[in-house]
């Protein structure tokens, strides 16, 4: 097996995008934890004959569920919404301005 060194670019790119990947995992256990609660409060509290089934009980899942979809193709999909190497280029173009001061 390879040597890994720790100081290489390589190993810490892939250390921060395991770290993304995790608190995703985390966000998406939050996501149905808390929807699933909710969902249980709102059915405990129909009225007879009410069906759960309605528009306002599923708008917080469902707009919410969104967000963790456009979440997911940030954390999942490279160059998908600022680039891979967005933060780079924002740090050397902030560091050419302070330069120019």
């Amino acid at each position: 097996m390879e040597n890994i060194d720790k100081d290489d670019i390589r190993y810490k790119e892939a250390e921060r995008q395991v770290k993304k990947i995790k608190k995703f995992y985390v966000f998406i256990f939050i996501y149905f934890a808390v929807n699933i609660f909710i969902l249980y409060l709102n059915y405990r509290n129909l009225k007879p004959n009410e069906t759960i089934w309605q528009l306002k009980y599923f708008s917080l899942p469902f707009f919410w569920g969104l967000g963790v979809v456009f979440y997911a193709m940030r954390v999942f999909i490279p160059n998908f919404m600022l680039g891979n190497n967005w933060e780079e280029r924002k740090i050397k173009e902030l560091m050419e301005k302070e330069k120019e001061l």
